[in-house]
C-alpha cells in the first residue's frame, strides 16, 4: 500500500511512529532523526515538520537491517528494561558525558555471576582492574562497589 506524503509535527510523528512500531517513540527520538540527518526537516517560521513517508522509509529500512543482525545480539546486555534514571544511578548522574558506559554493563563484566554469554568470572573482590581511559569513572565506581580495586 502506497502511503501519501503528509507533513506532520514532531509530536504527531512520534504518535504515528509509536503506533507503527508498536513501541513508545518519544518526540526526542524523532528530533534526533532530524538533527542527525536521518530524515529531512520541513516547515517554516520555526515550525518543524517531517514527512511521514520519509519516516516510514527510515523505520522500514532500519528495522529490516536490525532484524538481519538480531540473531547475533545478546539481549541480556541491552539493559532495555532499565529507565534512564536507573542506568545512571547515584554518582553517574553528576555530570553529562556522552561516552560513558551504563553502570549495569560494567557491573555485568566485573561481578561474580556467569551466564550463557559470560562463561567465566573475570574479577573477584581484592583484584585490581585498570581503566586507562577512565572517562567519567564508571568502571572505578562499580569496581569499588564490588570490593575490587581500580586504578586509572
Amino acid at each position: 500500500m502506497l502511503m501519501e506524503d503528509r507533513f506532520v509535527s514532531l509530536k504527531e510523528a512520534s504518535t504515528w511512529a509509536s503506533n507503527y512500531l508498536n513501541k513508545d517513540i518519544k518526540i526526542s527520538n524523532i528530533s534526533y532523526l532530524v538533527q542527525y540527518g536521518r530524515i529531512r526537516k520541513y516547515g517554516n517560521n520555526g515550525e518543524v515538520l517531517v514527512s511521514l513517508k520519509e519516516l516510514k522509509e527510515y523505520y522500514d529500512k532500519t528495522y529490516k537491517i536490525n532484524q538481519q543482525k538480531e540473531e547475533n545480539i545478546n539481549w541480556s546486555l541491552s539493559f532495555a528494561e532499565y529507565s534512564e534514571a536507573e542506568r545512571t544511578k547515584h554518582v553517574h548522574r553528576i555530570h553529562p558525558y556522552k561516552g560513558k558506559f551504563i553502570p549495569q554493563l560494567v557491573e555485568y563484566f566485573l561481578d561474580s555471576h556467569t551466564d550463557s554469554f559470560k562463561k567465566e568470572v573475570y574479577f573477584k573482590a581484592g583484584d585490581i582492574v585498570l581503566d586507562p581511559f577512565c572517562g567519567s569513572g564508571t568502571t572505578l565506581v562499580q569496581a569499588n562497589e564490588l570490593g575490587i580495586h581500580a586504578v586509572e
